[in-house]
């Protein structure tokens, strides 16, 4: 597929929001819609609720996977630099969605302000739209208007010495297991990760639900019992 059109089904799946993006995904195995690409209960691949979208006004964000792992720095393990996740987001197709795992000790998980205002510029400058993260964050204020959307478990003011243990690595974040290139799709309603050679089947297959389910609904409104409500489900999904 040439990079072109790729990023034509980027900027359309834009137009679907996460949950819609879910049901194509997983969400309903059997229904014709549904490319049954994970076990919606078993499989992980999708958010939960313990990080949260800091700037819902943005909208959707879509883009390919790099990941990384943060800890703290130790002597036997020699840390990456941070140049090398640069460069590793600047090889990657675009856009690019920044997956970063937190691996603290439980008494630091929840005061590491890991991303800041620097850190969200430099990577924004080589093609990177997102980052989601299973900790906390900070210079939310300073990164508001840089229209960069970040998913995370809350916000905190500072932090210690950190270490970058390993770059394009499977990390596993707020419940969902992300690998070095698959497709995240994110928005207030959390975030969603699938195959980037199935892009142009979710997107048919999002438009072609879209479409069934406004016929759906039209018909919903008009209904004036529940034994035409019965019929109607009768019919179809749900």
């Amino acid at each position: 597929m040439r990079t072109s059109h790729k990023a034509e089904i980027i900027n359309a799946l834009k137009d679907f929001d996460t949950p819609a993006i879910t049901n194509v995904i997983g969400s309903y195995p059997g229904e014709s819609f549904c490319l049954g690409l994970y076990d919606p209960w078993k499989d992980h691949w999708y958010t939960d609720q313990s990080i949260r979208c800091m700037f819902p006004e943005l909208g959707r964000t879509v883009g390919y996977a790099v990941t990384c792992v943060y800890g703290l720095p130790q002597p036997d393990r020699p840390a990456r630099p941070f140049i090398e996740l640069v460069e590793a987001l600047d090889a990657s197709p675009k856009p690019t969605i920044l997956v970063f795992q937190q691996n603290f000790p439980p008494e630091l998980a929840g005061k590491v302000g890991l991303a800041g205002g620097v850190m969200t510029t430099t990577i924004k400058a080589v093609g990177c739209v997102g980052a989601l993260s299973n900790g906390p964050s900070r210079d939310i204020d300073e990164i508001r208007p840089m229209q960069f959307q970040y998913m995370l478990s809350g916000t905190t003011a500072g932090h210690g010495d950190m270490a970058i243990w390993e770059i394009n690595v499977p990390v596993s974040v707020a419940g969902m297991e992300v690998n070095p290139g698959e497709i995240i799709h994110m928005d207030e309603n959390g975030a969603c990760k699938f195959p980037a050679d199935k892009i142009e089947d979710i997107l048919e297959n999002a438009r072609r639900l879209r479409d069934e389910e406004a016929v759906l609904m039209a018909k919903l409104a008009r209904a004036n019992s529940s034994s035409e409500i019965r019929k109607l489900f009768n019919k179809g999904s749900y």
